[in-house]
Protein backbone atom coordinates (compact mmCIF):
# COMPACT_ATOMS: atom_id res chain seq x y z
CA UNK A 1 0.00 0.00 0.00
CA UNK A 2 1.37 3.36 -0.94
CA UNK A 3 1.58 6.05 1.69
CA UNK A 4 1.55 3.79 4.73
CA UNK A 5 3.95 3.81 7.65
CA UNK A 6 4.01 0.77 9.93
CA UNK A 7 0.84 -0.46 8.24
CA UNK A 8 -1.26 2.64 8.96
CA UNK A 9 -1.95 5.66 6.84
CA UNK A 10 -0.79 9.22 7.26
CA UNK A 11 -4.16 10.22 8.77
CA UNK A 12 -3.45 8.30 11.97
CA UNK A 13 -0.24 10.24 12.44
CA UNK A 14 -2.02 13.53 11.72
CA UNK A 15 -4.63 12.74 14.39
CA UNK A 16 -1.95 11.70 16.88
CA UNK A 17 0.03 14.88 16.24
CA UNK A 18 -3.14 16.96 16.58
CA UNK A 19 -4.01 15.46 19.97
CA UNK A 20 -0.45 15.67 21.28
CA UNK A 21 -0.36 19.37 20.40
CA UNK A 22 -3.80 19.93 21.95
CA UNK A 23 -2.72 18.16 25.14
CA UNK A 24 0.42 20.29 25.33
CA UNK A 25 -1.55 23.48 24.67
CA UNK A 26 -4.15 22.53 27.30
CA UNK A 27 -1.44 21.91 29.90
CA UNK A 28 0.12 25.28 29.11
CA UNK A 29 -3.22 27.09 29.19
CA UNK A 30 -4.19 25.52 32.53
CA UNK A 31 -1.29 27.36 34.15
CA UNK A 32 -2.40 30.76 32.84
CA UNK A 33 -4.34 33.01 35.19
CA UNK A 34 -7.44 34.97 34.32
CA UNK A 35 -9.99 34.39 31.59
CA UNK A 36 -7.41 32.87 29.26
CA UNK A 37 -7.55 29.78 31.45
CA UNK A 38 -11.01 28.92 30.12
CA UNK A 39 -9.78 28.88 26.52
CA UNK A 40 -8.83 25.24 27.18
CA UNK A 41 -12.47 24.36 26.54
CA UNK A 42 -12.42 26.01 23.10
CA UNK A 43 -9.11 24.36 22.17
CA UNK A 44 -10.48 20.94 23.14
CA UNK A 45 -13.75 21.49 21.25
CA UNK A 46 -11.86 22.69 18.16
CA UNK A 47 -9.67 19.57 18.23
CA UNK A 48 -12.77 17.42 18.67
CA UNK A 49 -14.44 19.04 15.66
CA UNK A 50 -11.31 18.64 13.52
CA UNK A 51 -11.05 14.99 14.56
CA UNK A 52 -14.68 14.23 13.69
CA UNK A 53 -14.31 15.95 10.31
CA UNK A 54 -11.17 13.97 9.52
CA UNK A 55 -12.81 10.70 10.61
CA UNK A 56 -16.18 11.11 8.90
CA UNK A 57 -15.01 12.71 5.66
CA UNK A 58 -11.92 10.82 4.52
CA UNK A 59 -10.38 11.72 1.19
CA UNK A 60 -9.39 8.20 0.17
CA UNK A 61 -11.59 5.16 -0.10
CA UNK A 62 -11.51 2.58 2.64
CA UNK A 63 -10.95 -0.34 0.30
CA UNK A 64 -8.72 0.02 -2.75
CA UNK A 65 -10.09 -1.23 -6.04
CA UNK A 66 -8.93 -4.84 -6.43
CA UNK A 67 -7.03 -5.46 -9.64
CA UNK A 68 -6.55 -9.15 -8.96
CA UNK A 69 -8.19 -11.52 -6.56
CA UNK A 70 -6.77 -10.95 -3.09
CA UNK A 71 -6.08 -13.82 -0.75
CA UNK A 72 -6.09 -12.83 2.94
CA UNK A 73 -3.40 -14.63 4.88
CA UNK A 74 -2.76 -14.19 8.60
CA UNK A 75 1.02 -14.28 8.87
CA UNK A 76 1.13 -13.36 12.57
CA UNK A 77 -1.25 -16.11 13.75
CA UNK A 78 1.15 -17.87 16.12
CA UNK A 79 2.63 -14.64 17.46
CA UNK A 80 -0.83 -13.30 18.22
CA UNK A 81 -1.72 -16.37 20.26
CA UNK A 82 1.61 -16.26 22.10
CA UNK A 83 0.88 -12.62 22.96
CA UNK A 84 -2.65 -13.55 24.06
CA UNK A 85 -1.27 -16.33 26.27
CA UNK A 86 1.32 -13.97 27.81
CA UNK A 87 -1.32 -11.33 28.54
CA UNK A 88 -3.68 -13.93 30.01
CA UNK A 89 -0.95 -15.21 32.35
CA UNK A 90 -0.08 -11.63 33.32
CA UNK A 91 -3.75 -10.86 34.01
CA UNK A 92 -4.23 -13.96 36.15
CA UNK A 93 -1.01 -13.24 38.05
CA UNK A 94 -2.17 -9.69 38.70
CA UNK A 95 -5.50 -10.94 40.02
CA UNK A 96 -3.66 -13.37 42.29
CA UNK A 97 -1.41 -10.59 43.63
CA UNK A 98 -4.45 -8.37 44.14
CA UNK A 99 -6.07 -11.14 46.12
CA UNK A 100 -2.99 -11.64 48.30
CA UNK A 101 -1.93 -8.05 48.95
CA UNK A 102 -5.22 -6.17 48.92
CA UNK A 103 -8.20 -8.35 49.66
CA UNK A 104 -6.59 -10.74 52.15
CA UNK A 105 -4.64 -8.10 54.03
CA UNK A 106 -5.14 -8.63 57.76
CA UNK A 107 -6.90 -5.95 59.74
CA UNK A 108 -5.41 -5.71 63.20
CA UNK A 109 -7.55 -4.73 66.14
CA UNK A 110 -6.71 -1.47 67.83
CA UNK A 111 -5.65 -1.81 71.45
CA UNK A 112 -8.26 -0.85 73.98
CA UNK A 113 -7.40 1.73 76.59
CA UNK A 114 -7.48 0.46 80.10
CA UNK A 115 -7.92 3.01 82.85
Amino acid sequence: MAGTILGVGIGVFILALLWVLVLLLCVLLCRVSGLARFSVIFVFLAALIITTVLLFFPRATDIPAPKVEMKIVDKFFIGRYVLLAFLSIFFLGSLFLLLIYHLLEPIYAKPLRSY
